[in-house]
C-alpha cells in the first residue's frame, strides 16, 4: 500500500513540475517558428542564417525592454528628486517607496 502511495505521489510531483516547463517550451517553439519564417523570407543561408537565428532567438520582446526602461527612468527620477531634497535614512526610504509606487 505504501508503494502505491509513493508511486502516486511521485507521479503527481512530476506532473506538477512538467506543466511550467511545457508552457516555456511552447513559447520558445513559437519564437523558433517565427525566426525560421523570417529567415526563410530573407532567403538567408549558411553563416548568415546562423548569425540571424542566434540574434533572433536571443532578442527580448519589445514590451520587456520598454517595461525595464520605464522602471529605470522612474528610479532615476526618484533618486534625483530625493537628492535635491537632501533626504537620507528613513525619510529617503519612505520617499523612494512612495515615489516608485506612484
Amino acid at each position: 500500500m505504501n508503494k502505491t502511495r509513493y508511486a502516486a505521489l511521485a507521479g503527481l510531483v512530476s506532473l506538477c513540475l512538467s506543466v511550467p516547463l511545457a508552457a516555456h517550451a511552447g513559447a520558445q517553439q513559437d519564437k523558433m517558428k517565427a525566426c525560421n519564417a523570417e529567415a526563410k523570407e530573407k532567403n538567408l543561408q549558411g553563416d548568415e542564417r546562423k548569425a540571424f537565428m542566434k540574434d533572433c532567438l536571443s532578442a527580448k520582446k519589445k514590451e520587456e525592454v520598454d517595461k525595464k526602461t520605464a522602471q529605470q527612468e522612474k528610479m532615476k527620477t526618484c533618486n534625483k528628486d530625493a537628492k535635491e531634497k537632501n533626504l537620507s535614512g528613513d525619510a529617503r526610504k519612505k520617499f523612494m517607496s512612495d515615489c516608485l509606487k506612484g
